[in-house]
């Protein structure tokens, strides 16, 4: 979901960019959720994921809100219309945040203590209603609680999955019901197919590869990749 949104918005507006993502990783939680949500910590689910699912509709609805503003300005590169919007600066700032974090090396260990899940959720429920940026947060916050690498993934798919249905919801009600032709054309529902059947295929894999991969080079090629689409988003080039 970190690198699908902005992969989107290379194709469609940035709040529809958000939804799309969503769908996907959605699709992605309900197979991961399916696979190992039996090892889930019913606990932790219920102090991290009742607070995620109330942030994610102010995440969502905050999203919604800034859709609809105008553009700050208007440019021309090579013959082509930019503009630059506070819905486009904001996930532009908010790519690097999350860059800086993948690409910095005190991540790897950053972990909070059990008492923190409640914030946790709060935090990474919002920024996933507004941008989809949740997994890292929900990790770090969930790293330390004690449970096993299966329990671990099982909790995440769970409250993953709860976030997405929440902020799939707040997304059609706001937007996508008149802005559904946008996603509609051959073209974007071949995107967004696309999406969820990589995204299958890679719970599938990572599956039988949970106890072997490691995630420093993806979090490394994530961050440049954030880097870079973050300065066209927040230019307004794309």
């Amino acid at each position: 979901g970190t690198l699908l949104m902005p992969v989107f918005a290379l194709f469609f507006p940035v709040e529809l960019a958000v939804a799309a993502t969503a769908v996907v990783h959605g699709a992605n939680n309900v197979l991961k959720a399916s696979l190992l949500g039996r090892m889930a910590d019913w606990k932790v689910v219920a102090k991290f994921g009742i607070p995620a699912v109330i942030a994610a509709l102010l995440g969502a609805w905050v999203l919604g809100l800034l859709s609809g503003t105008e553009p700050l300005a208007r440019y021309a590169v090579l013959g082509r219309g930019a503009s630059v919007t506070p819905l486009k600066l904001l996930m532009a700032a908010l790519m690097t945040g999350f860059a800086a974090l993948e690409l910095h090396p005190r991540f790897e260990k950053l972990q909070f203590d059990r008492r923190y899940l409640p914030a946790g959720g709060l935090l990474s429920g919002f920024f996933g209603g507004l941008s989809g940026h949740q997994g890292a947060l929900r990790s770090a916050f969930l790293a330390k609680v004690g449970i096993s690498p299966e329990a671990f993934v099982g909790t995440n798919a769970i409250i993953g999955l709860f976030v997405d249905l929440t902020r799939l919801s707040v997304y059609a009600a706001l937007f996508l019901g008149t802005r559904l032709t946008s996603m509609a054309g051959p073209r974007e529902r071949w995107l967004i197919a696309a999406g969820a059947l990589a995204a299958l295929a890679g719970v599938l894999i990572g599956k039988r590869l949970l106890k072997k991969v490691t995630m420093k080079l993806v979090q490394r090629l994530t961050g440049v990749m954030l880097l870079l689409i973050a300065a066209l988003l927040g230019a307004g080039v794309i």
